[in-house]
């Protein structure tokens, strides 16, 4: 059995001592765009975040997320879930644990999803429970685990958490010198300082996240921090040569991006139409219909044709304006050269109490009223509503026109609105084949079944062949009758798709 190295050891030889790291990016940071960041300097790669109690549940997401995309050159990698229960975490580590050459916990999302699916940052203050998840997770695999955490604001706290983690268990930590509040319009700058903090108090490898936009900025942050690696989400993402030092032109990303997708299948289209989005967003700016062309587009002949197009125009552009092609506003390079995309900065916050400006502020954003839209009156409809009334001229929105659904007794899902058990499509299964018991609205016919299969044993003791009843589904074998099987025998194990029709 191959002893699990840790710490130190685990990062230099597993991990070839990786310090140029793509970060793990919900539909992001696919197999396809893995491997074309490795070819141009990333030095280890994230899956993107997977759904634990999905993945221990769901052959099809398995295989979709993380077993098709078994690559030889896709290594060193590391796939992440998110997830709050530590059977479930480590039921889904075992599932992954052949395929990769670590597991990663997310405690690092900000996300509305995360907070109502209670994963990721909004459990950094559950530490029984995220000490429980990464000891268990670390006793049963066989690979080491890591973690992924936003800071608290206290730096003192940070440090505490990191350890609790790393006395749990964690092999390897990556720090998002955010807090959880700073996301969207207020994620203002990571603060390295605490990165630095925690890097001093553990003994593990920490890897840093947050601020960095290229090259140059990796090697500031690890002289500021003394990291092992740095991780790169939105930059790279805007340039995937990020750590090679280069800016190239976005159709020579695109265009090698594309090939790789057509090279390495399957890839989702959506995965394939964000990732040109980031690439061209600057260029998008400026030949606005070509974007609304791309979110048209339904297949990949029509995205390769979209981006060919962008180019086509960039380099006419060139060929027209010289030198300064491209040149002005405030991007530092021509809109058609691989750069990052610069948040804008929130208004500055209005003090609290007196107006000291060294006093602490707090940011409070309020939502625009609808009726201050800007494109003019929209009868109380946002601009995403505006968009389906534009497409279906008769639809209605409000709580009151809202198809109403019965929930299923058992588990909350909409239940079927005939169904004689008052519940889903999968409970009913259930229930209807350990009650003997047909339901019409779900099409389940257990107890027709187990009665034809009655008559049709004991039309065979009798020996009478002539009296088998007439059905679409009978037929003589070698002269005899063939018996089908017991439906109300005690079922296989199935697959989600045999369960669920």
């Amino acid at each position: 059995m191959t002893v699990k190295l840790k710490g130190f050891e685990f990062w230099k030889t597993t991990l070839r001592g990786a310090r140029y790291i793509v970060a793990p990016m919900v539909d992001q940071s696919e197999l396809a765009w893995r491997l074309l960041s490795r070819r141009h300097g990333a030095e280890l790669c994230y899956t993107p975040m997977l759904h634990a109690q999905v993945f221990v549940r769901d052959a099809n997401y398995r295989r979709d997320n993380l077993y098709s995309e078994v690559c030889p050159e896709d290594r060193p990698l590391i796939t992440q879930f998110c997830a709050n229960d530590p059977e479930v975490f480590v039921k889904a580590c075992l599932l992954a644990q052949d395929y990769c050459d670590a597991i990663d916990l997310n405690l690092g999302c900000p996300q509305m999803i995360a907070k109502r699916g209670h994963y990721g940052v909004f459990l950094q203050d559950e530490w029984d429970l995220l000490e429980k998840m990464v000891k268990l997770a670390n006793e049963k695999v066989s690979v080491p685990i890591t973690c992924k955490i936003r800071v608290f604001h206290e730096i003192e706290r940070t440090i505490q958490y990191a350890q609790m983690l790393e006395k749990a268990g964690c092999q390897l930590l990556t720090v998002h010198g955010r807090t959880k509040d700073q996301k969207g319009p207020s994620t203002g700058v990571a603060s390295w300082e605490h990165i630095s903090a925690v890097r001093k108090a553990v003994n593990i490898p920490v890897f840093a996240n947050g601020n960095i936009q290229h090259l140059s900025d990796v090697e500031r942050c690890m002289k500021e921090t003394d990291v092992q690696g740095v991780m790169s989400a939105e930059g790279n993402l805007h340039n995937p040569a990020l750590f090679e030092g280069r800016s190239p032109p976005v159709w020579e990303m695109a265009e090698e991006y594309l090939e790789v997708v057509q090279q390495y299948p399957p890839c989702t289209l959506s995965y394939i139409r964000a990732h040109l989005f980031k690439l061209w967003h600057h260029t998008l700016q400026v030949h606005q219909d070509l974007r609304e062309e791309l979110g048209k587009v339904k297949n990949i002949p029509g995205l390769v044709e979209v981006s060919r197009q962008l180019k086509l125009r960039c380099q006419e552009e060139i060929a027209n304006g010289g030198e300064n092609a491209g040149q002005g506003g405030e991007l530092p390079f021509p809109h058609w050269i691989c750069q990052p995309y610069i948040r804008p900065v929130p208004k500055d916050p209005v003090a609290n109490g007196n107006g000291n400006s060294g006093s602490e502020v707090k940011v409070v954003c309020q939502k625009r009223a609808l009726s201050q839209d800007s494109d003019g009156p929209s009868d109380g409809l946002s601009k995403n509503q505006l968009k389906k009334k534009a497409r279906n001229p008769y639809k209605k929105f409000g709580a009151e026109h809202r198809q109403k659904y019965m929930k299923c007794e058992q588990c909350g899902n909409p239940k079927g609105n005939k169904c004689v058990f008052s519940l889903c499509r999968a409970c009913c299964k259930r229930k209807s084949f350990k009650e003997e018991a047909d339901c019409l609205t779900h099409h389940l016919m257990f107890k027709t079944k187990a009665e034809k299969w009655k008559e049709w044993k004991g039309v065979l003791k009798e020996g009478n062949k002539d009296s088998v009843p007439e059905d679409r589904n009978e037929r003589l074998v070698n002269g005899t009758v063939a018996l089908p099987a017991d439906p109300l025998s005690e079922p296989q194990e199935q697959t989600r798709e045999q369960f669920v029709d």
